[in-house]
């Protein structure tokens, strides 16, 4: 008899990550690397270094979208 877990917590694989590579924030916007770096570049979308690393912080994509539609339907 299978029982659901009375914890519904996820767990750490499960929980949806706060730093994104470039590739994986291009990939969640539905666009190309070349545009997420001229995004970058450009300032529109907010990086953070870890190390060597660079990441864009999934709020940074939240607000990069925001700012899209806020402009977009003042138009």
């Amino acid at each position: 008899m299978n029982r659901a877990p009375t914890d519904i917590t996820p767990t750490p694989a499960e929980q949806p990550r706060e730093l994104l590579t470039v590739v994986a924030a291009a990939e969640r916007l539905s666009i190309g690397r070349t545009t997420m770096y001229g995004l970058i570049k450009d300032g529109h979308i907010t990086t953070v270094h870890v190390g060597h690393l660079r990441r864009v912080p999934a709020d940074a994509l939240t607000a990069y979208i925001e700012h899209l539609t806020a402009s977009q339907q003042a138009a």
